[in-house]
């Protein structure tokens, strides 16, 4: 049985309840999350935190600027997949590139050295989780800068003070190495 129809279009993420057992819920609709950051060149929509999911994963819609993508690094603690929703990324995972376009899935298992660019003329668009959510949110919180809305191109990783050696400390008290000489 399907409920789509019975979804308001213009709703904030919400909480609804419903069910016997009360099962939870949340619709957030395009272009709507709980939270906007700029991170390393590209515009993270958070759509469902890790408290929303009981710490399971968390989910992001990526916007990316051609020719961004943050510096190769390792999660010791999280596998990651990308889902492209629009838009044609370049992925290197250890020695492997992979071109992906939009319906591609690129699944990272943590302990991997990976990272994406967009490679495509205009804007790309991807869905990110990471399971299980938690810490990599909390290094988004703290790397990202508030984002006033989807306007506007990527914060240039060198627009912060001492940038390099600062992500790659902040990366690493959230469980993420990110090699100091593969940093741009």
């Amino acid at each position: 049985m399907s409920h789509t129809a019975d979804v308001p279009q213009r709703h904030k993420a919400r909480r609804v309840e419903h069910g016997k057992l009360g099962e939870v819920v949340a619709y957030v609709p395009p272009d709507e999350g709980t939270r906007s950051l700029r991170v390393l060149g590209e515009l993270l929509i958070h759509k469902i935190p890790s408290h929303r999911t009981g710490g399971a994963y968390s989910l992001f819609e990526a916007t990316t600027h051609p020719g961004s993508g943050p510096p190769p690094h390792v999660h010791h603690r999280e596998d990651e997949a990308y889902y492209v929703l629009e838009g044609e990324y370049e992925f290197m995972v250890d020695d492997h590139t992979i071109k992906a376009g939009a319906g591609s899935l690129v699944y990272v298992p943590k302990g991997t050295l990976h990272t994406h660019k967009n490679v495509g003329d205009g804007v790309g668009r991807m869905l990110l989780t990471q399971t299980p959510g938690g810490l990599y949110e909390l290094f988004f919180q703290k790397a990202g800068r508030p984002a006033d809305g989807h306007d506007g191109g990527p914060l240039a990783l060198e627009a912060l003070p001492h940038a390099e050696r600062w992500i790659v400390e902040v990366a690493a008290e959230h469980g993420t190495e990110i090699p100091p000489s593969l940093v741009d």
